[in-house]
Parts: C-alpha cells; sequence; structure tokens
C-alpha cells in the first residue's frame, strides 16, 4: 500500500513538472521575434506561476520525506520533526555540490529540480550507486547490480543516462562478476554531468533565490 501511494505521488510530481514544461515552452521565442506587451504581462504571471509550483513540488518531496523517516521513528519509539531550513544554510549549498547532496532537504530540493528537467534519472542512479556501494551481501549486491543495470545502463532502459558505449560495454562485462565498484566510472561521470550543468542552473533558479529568503516558502514545507 506504501509503495502504491508512493508511486501515486510520483505520478503526480511528474505532472507537475510536465505543466511547468509547457509553461516554460510557452514563453520561450525563436528567432529573436520581439515579445509583445501582453507577452511580457504573460511572462510575469509565468514567473509567479513558476514559484508557486516549485513551492508545491518542494512541499510534495518533503513530506514523503517526512512520512518515511516518522514510520521508521515510531519503530524506534521516536518523533522526527522537519523544518525549513535557514537563510544561511541554504547558503551553504552554493559553496559546493557536495554540501547540497548531503544535506536532506537541499537533496530534496534538487532532485524537485531535475524533475523539472526532465534528467532525474541523474540523482536517481547516483543515489542507486551509493546505497550499492553500501552493500554487505553478496546475493544482495548481485541482484541490485541488475535492477541497476536495467533500470539505468542498458540500451532503451527506462531511466536510461547519458554515459558513453565503451562505459556501457565496461559494466557490462563487471556485471558478470559484480564487485562494488562496477558502476564507479558511470557515478563519476554523471556526478561530473551533475555538478557542471545542473548544479549552476539550480543555484540560478528561481526556487533557490526563494528559498535563501527569509520568508518561509509554506507551512507544509515546515512541516508543521
Amino acid at each position: 500500500a506504501a509503495r502504491a501511494r508512493s508511486d501515486r505521488l510520483d505520478r503526480l510530481a511528474m505532472q507537475s513538472a510536465l505543466l511547468l514544461a509547457v509553461r516554460h515552452g510557452g514563453r520561450m521565442e525563436r528567432g529573436g521575434r520581439r515579445r509583445s506587451e501582453p507577452e511580457e504581462a504573460d511572462k510575469g504571471r509565468m514567473k509567479r506561476t513558476i514559484i508557486k509550483d516549485w513551492k508545491t513540488r518542494l512541499s510534495y518531496f518533503l513530506q514523503n520525506s517526512s512520512n518515511s523517516n516518522k514510520r521508521k521513528s515510531k519503530k524506534a519509539g521516536k518523533h522526527l520533526n522537519y523544518f525549513r531550513p535557514s537563510p544561511e544554510e541554504v547558503q551553504l549549498w552554493s559553496e559546493a555540490f557536495d554540501e547540497l547532496l548531503a544535506n536532506k532537504y537541499g537533496l530534496a530540493a534538487f532532485r524537485a529540480f531535475l524533475k523539472s528537467e526532465f534528467c532525474e534519472e541523474n540523482i536517481e542512479f547516483w543515489l542507486a550507486c551509493e546505497d550499492f556501494k553500501k552493500t554487505k551481501s553478496p546475493q544482495k549486491l548481485t541482484l541490485k547490480a541488475k535492477k541497476i543495470y536495467n533500470d539505468f545502463i542498458e540500451k532503451e532502459a527506462p531511466k536510461e543516462i547519458n554515459i558513453d558505449f565503451q562505459t556501457k560495454n565496461m559494466i557490462a562485462q563487471n556485471m558478470q562478476e559484480a564487485t562494488h565498484t562496477c558502476f564507479s566510472v558511470a557515478q563519476k561521470r554523471v556526478y561530473s554531468l551533475m555538478e557542471s550543468n545542473s548544479y549552476p542552473r539550480f543555484l540560478e533558479s528561481e526556487f533557490y533565490q526563494e528559498l535563501c529568503k527569509k520568508t518561509p516558502i509554506s507551512r507544509a514545507a515546515q512541516g508543521t
């Protein structure tokens, strides 16, 4: 039941991302055509809608993460609260990509951003590799290696990542005897791609700039 609920939430998030993409596409100009005054007004409305959409998407990710951790905390007899990070904490994310990934709220925000750019497979692959490297059981290691390969590596995989043929071929050979380093080269390349492309765009996004402000996003995003 929990997995089905999570799948429904994922579909809702993707629908939100699709809506955002359509709105982005609607404001793009071709051939350097000058915008008319009504188009400038539309641009302002789109900008406000985009920020609102970011808030909704982040609330979804935080709520999803909070519910998962609350279920775990109940088993341990603990109660966890989640709060919006301070602008000072958010500023730290701009100092290094690792600072962003190491922060649960930052990671959730970055995943939301990647969903809007239709490249969330990169962070999902990176996280899958992080989990894979921590696996101790040889049997589980083999099963996880096959799942990662089927989900992200093989041709026309549902979440196929953008890596070169040589790297894919090397992974296919490594799959014959799975080890913790099976996906190391691919993970480094995906990390580098996110760090050089998606990360700078995230820092320049309306959403990140909104997080840096003193005004809270919403009560839902605060987890209150």
